[in-house]
């Protein structure tokens, strides 16, 4: 496996150099930020990224005004106890994406997050996850959390600005390429050693898992 130094030298020369290597890569919130974050955003970002996935996401963000508004807000009480009829009237809102089974999925993600609340609240328990174990992190969102597995925990992670990698396509490649897994991981055991890889990589650069995880993506 490369030092980090290595890749991102990898990475520099195809982005024009260090400087323009740096400009591009994003610095995540600090935990007491992501602390403060109320529950309502916690649920509308984890729901944008469930309907975008597998989705064109720029009709997702188009249309995210008429979610909101369909949804209360992201009220998490509201949503986590949504009857039948608020159900029924969703399906038939074409103000959103009528997904059934999405939508079902902003009720339960809503309970995870009341649930969470007891453990401290959200933006505490996920945004003050120890980044040297963020797979299981991860692993937790797949368990409790409703579709919330795969790509659509990771990029609602990332976008609300909590310190992660994500598995794409080039980041896998070059994890790939550095002999640190076959495939795409899909067990604990491969996460296990994605996680060990980018907590190496941490210990050398002092970096934060998001700048690493976008290096990787842009060394390929």
């Amino acid at each position: 496996m490369r030092s980090f130094d290595e890749i991102f030298a990898i990475a520099a020369e195809r982005k024009g150099g260090p400087d323009a290597l740096e400009a591009q890569l994003a610095r995540p919130k600090s935990p007491a930020d992501l602390a403060a974050i109320p529950d309502d955003r916690w649920l509308s970002q984890m729901s944008k990224s469930i309907f975008q996935a597998g989705f064109n996401w720029k009709v997702i963000e188009n249309k995210w005004e008429g979610f909101e508004t369909a949804f209360d807000g992201f009220d998490v009480g509201r949503c986590a106890f949504m009857d039948d009829a608020k159900f029924d009237a969703l399906v038939a809102d074409k103000t959103i994406v009528r997904n059934p089974i999405k939508i079902v999925t902003v009720r339960d993600n809503a309970a995870f997050l009341l649930e969470l609340r007891d453990e401290g609240g959200a933006g505490k328990v996920l945004g003050g996850w120890p980044s040297e174990d963020y797979a299981a992190l991860l692993e937790m969102l797949k368990k409790r959390g409703s579709h919330l597995g795969g790509n659509a925990g990771q990029y609602a992670m990332r976008f609300m600005g909590r310190d992660s990698y994500i598995m794409s396509r080039d980041v896998v490649a070059r994890l790939v390429a550095e002999g640190v897994i076959d495939k795409q991981p899909s067990s604990k055991t491969a996460m296990k050693s994605v996680q060990s890889a980018f907590n190496t990589w941490m210990n050398q650069s002092g970096r934060s898992l998001t700048e690493i995880s976008r290096v990787l993506a842009m060394s390929v």
